[in-house]
């Protein structure tokens, strides 16, 4: 194995990761049976062990957890065709095929003793270049290892993943006193390059980074709240997006994970520390809560819980914490997160939050007592638990999804003013961060980030990164905008690669997004004689959500057609821009991908995605289709897909195989179907065999950027406008309307879905013509705007835009 990083300047060296085809998961509960899951999803074969059955088939407990897999939700597979990489077995009678295994990960239950007594049954198969770890939550690692061999020590270490392992990016990884440094970064590269992980390397201490830290935040929201007469919802609201938490809160959160976790995680810190009682102990209510069970979602109910009311809809209840009794759910009042929503950047909102009068208002009370004390444990933390202030907030930001972690929080508000109140109010304040002050230091991050402050050396050190992970707002700090609008911007990527980032507001797509992308990559543009390849992406949590309803539905409902009509020649004028570019275009989609979005992907010369991506032409759930050339795109996927495997471009359109691959061509457009992965995406044909998939986001980027040079190099020449096309005509059109009239006489469809399902089917089919007709792709865009335009005039689909855009949700009409 290699080393995958050094430490040089403010980055690190990229190395290579590890050469690695065959894993064994010990354990096949919840996390290990996940871990085992993700390690499919990245083409690893994984052997997933548990106890031998005392009855019944003996890999029973491991074939049940695999089943569990198969049907759990979220799904913890990219594809159902992952499953088939993990092979079941126990631990009486499978040991032996460990000696395959490239690394073998314990996954048994938190205790000492079954860990150690499996250990040591586990060693004498390990092979020497394997290593072995643990993803024990708490327990000391090196504590474990007591029963390894010294050679084996040297490959031992905790990589620590949090739950679900697919969607959760953070993997502390623990050594221990007698690890190989070699052994564990060079499996920290492929946690990163191959996993998709945020490693954040942390001390052997209890509970590691995130859980030391995680846990103490929530036990102390429940102290604060008790001090200040708050109610769950209160707090809840307080605790989520208005300071950077997720929008769950942190009764929500609980409810999520599970109060018996909760309740583990703070008990294993306290029996391991001798000074945490206080900061580990559980108020009253959980307790009770924890005798009768009422653990949060997994149990039926917790803070929270649902009933089906008197009309049979579900009704949320939440529990009064004073009288142990559930109660009807109500909006809370909170006049300050009221006004703080109009801060336009978390850092203004964090110092707003905490201006206020805490004689008067509550929530200041509140935010100032949790988030000064939350700063103060960090930092007293801080020297014992991790190598660096950068590594706690990386390790809150990827575990508990947190968007500022601690530190970057402190530094927001400003530390040398806080640390002032604090002083004047007679609080505790942090020696750690006094000495900071006292050195000259006023901030735990210096040189734009590029520095953290080191306790141990009183200085500034600068922060490791690995080459090869970065977000556009590096290059637009260091190499500036070529171009830009409120909408989108061209980026100088370096190499002789732009980007064109997606900035407007839920990177919808507007006159601004697709004025830039088509001024930018028509043939006569400067960009196109500057650059050799571009890169189309986003620093924003989406993609894109697609086209600008809000524009297009006051349009419509002013009856300005003109308008709309120039809309979708523009939209229809900047797809094929990126299309036909002279340039290779490679496009970057990762989370939600939707409608418009889609089709920007659609027409790059590649794609390269992120292994989470929900894609896909949405239009049909708001009454509409696919305008700007995604039909087109489709239909002419459909087409050349039943000519290879008819082999008679002359003859297709008669062909059975034709009429498969437009079923599939219109059932993922007429039904609006969303890929839940890339992987998924490509078996809807929304990405080819030859499109990359990225599992870090943060890698995403340069990876785009790597495959728009390998383009370049390779004497890239753009796709002609087809004008010979063979259209499936009539005799397909109709067969596709049936499958939509059936659907609707089963109950699955209305008569509004079914116009615009026919609507569909008239475009991918080349309307009205005979089979084998030959026409254009602008013929098919010109059907495209024409169905568009018609159905923007429909009473039911205004009715179903303006619900989604008040709702978020589709409407069924």
């Amino acid at each position: 194995m290699e080393a995958v990083a050094e430490r040089e300047g403010t980055s690190t060296k990229a190395g290579t990761a590890p050469l690695l085809r065959k894993a064994a998961v010990l354990g096949a509960g919840t996390m290990g049976s996940r871990i085992a899951a993700h390690l499919a999803n990245a083409g690893v074969s994984v052997l997933l062990l548990d106890l031998a059955a005392s009855v019944g088939a003996r890999n029973s407990v491991a074939d049940k957890a695999l089943d569990a897999l198969k049907k759990g939700k979220p799904a913890a597979f990219y594809a159902p065709s992952a499953a088939a990489r993990i092979r079941t077995g126990n631990f009486d009678d499978d040991l032996a095929q460990l000696a395959e295994c490239d690394w073998i990960i314990e996954a048994v239950t938190e205790n000492l003793e079954i860990k150690q007594q499996l250990l040591a049954r586990v060693a004498p198969h390990v092979q020497p270049h394997a290593v072995l770890t643990t993803n024990t939550s708490g327990i000391p690692v090196g504590l474990i290892a007591g029963v390894l061999p010294a050679d084996l020590r040297r490959r031992w270490f905790g990589t620590h993943f949090f739950n679900p392992p697919r969607y959760m990016r953070l993997v502390e990884v623990i050594p221990g006193p007698d690890t190989d440094p070699t052994a564990m970064e060079s499996l920290s590269g492929f946690l990163d390059q191959n996993l998709g992980k945020e490693v954040v390397r942390a001390r052997d201490t209890p509970n590691f980074i995130a859980n030391r830290i995680g846990t103490f935040f929530i036990l102390e929201t429940l102290r604060v709240m008790e001090e200040e007469g708050l109610n769950v919802e209160e707090v809840d609201a307080l605790t989520g997006t208005a300071i950077g938490l997720p929008r769950t809160g942190t009764f929500r959160l609980a409810d999520m994970v599970g109060l018996d976790i909760l309740s583990h995680v703070a008990r294993n810190f306290a029996k391991a520390k001798q000074d945490a009682g206080g900061q580990a102990a559980l108020p009253p209510f959980l307790e009770t809560m924890l005798e009768r069970k009422w653990l949060g979602d997994k149990t039926g109910g917790g803070f929270y819980k649902k009933e089906r009311g008197a009309d049979g809809k579900d009704v949320r209840l939440v529990l009064d914490l004073k009288t142990l009794e559930y109660q009807s759910s109500s909006k809370p009042k909170l006049p300050a997160l009221d006004m703080a929503k109009n801060a336009e950047s978390l850092p203004e909102r964090l110092r707003m939050l905490l201006s206020g009068d805490q004689k008067k208002d509550k929530a200041a009370r509140f935010h100032w007592k949790l988030l000064t004390r939350l700063w103060n444990y960090t930092a007293d933390c801080l020297p014992e638990i991790a190598d660096s202030a950068a590594s706690v907030d990386r390790a809150m930001r990827a575990g508990y999804n947190w968007q500022f972690g601690p530190f970057e929080m402190w530094d927001a508000v400003g530390v040398a003013d806080t640390v002032k109140r604090m002083k004047e109010a007679g609080e505790h304040v942090s020696p750690v961060v006094e000495t900071m002050l006292a050195s000259g230091a006023a901030t735990w991050y210096g040189d734009h980030g590029g520095q953290s402050y080191d306790p141990a050396t009183q200085r500034y050190q600068p922060v490791a990164r690995a080459l090869g992970l970065a977000r556009i707002a590096r290059f637009r700090s260091s190499n500036g905008v070529v171009r830009g609008n409120p909408g989108a911007s061209l980026v100088d990527l370096g190499d002789g690669i732009a980007c064109i980032e997606l900035h407007s507001k839920k990177s919808a797509i507007g006159d601004d997004i697709m004025r830039l992308i088509t001024k930018t990559l028509e043939p006569a543009s400067d960009a196109v004689r500057d650059f050799r390849g571009f890169v189309i992406s986003s620093d924003a949590d989406n993609f894109s959500v697609g086209a600008n309803l809000m524009q297009l539905l006051l349009a419509a409902q002013e009856g300005e057609w003109d308008d709309v009509d120039l809309t979708i020649r523009a939209f229809q004028r900047m797809t094929q821009s990126i299309k036909f570019c002279p340039r290779p275009v490679v496009v970057a989609p990762y989370a939600l991908c939707l409608g418009g979005g889609t089709e920007i992907s659609l027409h790059g010369a590649r794609r390269q995605a992120h292994a989470e991506l929900y894609m896909g032409l949405v239009e049909t759930g708001v009454g509409l289709i696919p305008g700007g050339g995604g039909t087109k795109e489709f239909a002419l996927k459909a087409t050349d897909e039943a000519i290879r495997a008819f082999g008679d471009a002359s003859r297709v359109a008669i062909s059975t195989e034709l009429v498969d691959t437009m079923k599939q061509a219109f059932e993922t457009i007429a039904m609006a179907k969303v890929s839940t992965s890339a992987a998924e995406a490509r078996a809807l044909n929304l990405l080819t065999e030859e499109d990359g998939i990225t599992l870090n986001r943060e890698r995403l980027l340069l990876d785009a950027k790597a495959a728009a040079e390998a383009l370049a190099e390779g004497g890239y020449l753009p796709p002609v406008m087809r004008t010979d096309i063979p259209a499936a005509g009539e005799s397909v059109r109709a067969t596709l309307k049936l499958g939509a009239y059936i659907m609707q006489q089963s109950g699955y469809a209305s008569d509004h879905d079914v116009k615009v399902a026919g609507h569909v089917a008239h475009i991918l089919c080349g309307g009205r013509v005979a089979p084998g007709t030959r026409v254009t792709e602008q013929y098919f865009m010109d059907l495209e705007r024409e169905a568009f335009l018609s159905l923007c005039g429909e009473r039911k689909t205004q009715e179903r835009i303006a619900y989604t855009l008040n709702s978020g949700k589709p409407l069924r009409n």
